[in-house]
């Protein structure tokens, strides 16, 4: 039987701002070692011998549009490629993107199982992992949804958790039918819901066959179903990238797997449901204080990461990504130090994180969307420095990369060679610079910039004019299709 990983990646992760945003939430990042959550959750499944998975096909991911080529390069790095990156042009919940590509990998005629995964948790024992799939595999296979339920190792109120019903006929160990889901407790019924042993927390892992789920949305939510199969067959293919109709998945009603469909089976059908108990080192890091409790800590339960001293604190998480961060006498605290923001508050009021996002969105303040390095599908770049009438960026274009034939109304460019060779077009002119060359490139000027060269082009980009938004510039030509 043939099981297609499918990855949700359209979390915005504002609870760990100032080091996720919107414009690159927390799937795409490192917080627990070289590998990013999003290329750990695919390096989870991948295994040889006794800890590979049989029929294992290759993964799927859905995505917000705006971060199609942040998954690919991702997955890219770490010599993986996906079948298909589904491109939500706007976010509609977990219900609608497990539709989505369930209705994409029945296309061709065939009833596959799908394991759907969040792109954004740690799970450090990957072998009790895949034990656990592996029972999950054969509980779909018999036609039961199948969800993932955390063994609870405190009483968390961030979580919601999942009431077991009896065990399945089969008397499998650790799996049982679906009694219920609950909503985040308060500590009492936390406690309580501990002691009864009967209750896991909900990871949000799924695990069926797509006729099934696309059965049981026809049963439930037949106008989620309506949309979203409207929207795969208005979409467009472009290589590995599959586009949703953007009118059909707008109109489409927002709802959870477990809101749209878990919880209404399980009231009338709890023997076509499954849940798997999963003791695998699982973590949402779903809040910075969260982070501290999975994090390796030393003697005094301080987590450090980057340049940061830490003198006589205990308990405390100090994060610095670009500078020296020295924490003295401090204790319980979350401090957290990016290029443009820095964050210091006591860990026990780490999910009060999202009122400074919603003051930062009051304000219209960029902080809440992009860091100061803006990765773009041919690299990134950088602010340095800014003033009136200026502005200068760190270009860094990957090798065979290059950027649109563009223009700009409002301000002329001066490029700098720092690394690299950069082939120029200016007007009617094409030419090569090299490292300690630059050129200057007019108001109005029709001009691209390219990386011909194997090794990545680094460059310093000086803006002047009376106006030097990013919304300034006219595409005439681009090869990554954007508008």
């Amino acid at each position: 039987m043939q099981v297609i990983p499918l990855i949700l990646a359209g979390g915005g992760g504002t609870r760990l701002w100032p080091l996720s945003r919107s414009h690159y939430p927390k799937q795409f990042l490192s917080v627990d070692g070289a590998d990013t959550l999003l290329q750990g959750t695919l390096k989870r499944l991948l295994g040889t011998g006794e800890n590979a998975l049989s029929g294992l096909g290759r993964a799927m991911v859905i995505c917000n549009e705006d971060h199609r080529f942040l998954v690919g390069e991702q997955a890219r790095q770490i010599d993986q490629t996906f079948d298909t990156i589904l491109l939500e042009p706007i976010g509609r919940n977990t219900a609608p993107a497990l539709t989505a590509a369930a209705l994409c990998a029945v296309g061709g005629g065939d009833d596959p199982l799908m394991l759907a995964m969040p792109a954004d948790q740690l799970i450090r024992d990957t072998a009790a992992f895949r034990h656990a799939v592996r029972l999950g595999i054969e509980q779909a296979s018999a036609g039961r949804l199948v969800t993932f339920g955390v063994m609870p190792t405190a009483p968390e109120t961030g979580y919601g958790y999942i009431q077991l019903g009896a065990p399945v006929p089969e008397g499998v160990t650790g799996v049982h039918h679906l009694a219920a889901f609950r909503e985040k407790p308060d500590r009492e019924q936390a406690e309580q819901f501990i002691a009864s042993g009967q209750f896991r927390w909900n990871a949000g892992i799924f695990l069926l066959r797509c006729s099934v789920w696309l059965n049981a949305m026809a049963r439930y939510r037949p106008d989620i179903l309506a949309s979203t199969t409207l929207a795969v067959a208005q979409g467009s293919r472009d290589g590995e990238f599959f586009r949703l109709d953007r009118k059909a998945f707008t109109e489409c009603p927002p709802d959870s797997i477990d809101y749209a469909v878990m919880e209404r089976i399980t009231l009338d059908q709890p023997e076509q449901t499954a849940v798997v108990s999963l003791e695998a080192g699982w973590s949402d890091v779903g809040s910075w204080s969260s982070l501290w409790e999975v994090s390796p800590k030393d003697a005094s339960g301080n987590v450090s990461r980057g340049d940061v001293c830490v003198i006589e604190s205990e308990n405390t998480l100090v994060f610095s990504e670009s500078r020296l961060v020295a924490a003295v006498g401090c204790h319980d605290l979350v401090i957290v130090e990016t290029a443009d923001a820095v964050l210091v508050m006591p860990r026990e009021r780490a999910q009060q994180v999202k009122s400074v996002v919603d003051w930062l969105a009051s304000e219209r303040r960029d902080e809440r969307l992009t860091h100061r390095r803006v990765y773009r599908p041919w690299g990134s770049y950088e602010g340095v420095d800014a003033g009136e009438r200026f502005q200068v960026k760190r270009i860094v274009v990957k090798p065979g990369a290059s950027l649109s034939l563009q223009m700009h109304h409002h301000r002329a460019e001066h490029w700098i060679v720092v690394n690299g060779t950069a082939r120029v077009t200016r007007g009617e002119e094409v030419f090569l610079l090299t490292e300690n060359q630059s050129t200057f490139i007019p108001l109005g000027a029709t001009h691209r910039l390219e990386n011909p060269g194997t090794i990545a082009l680094e460059m310093v980009e000086v803006q002047s004019g009376a106006y030097l938004g990013e919304d300034d510039i006219v595409r005439f030509e681009d090869k990554y299709r954007r508008t």
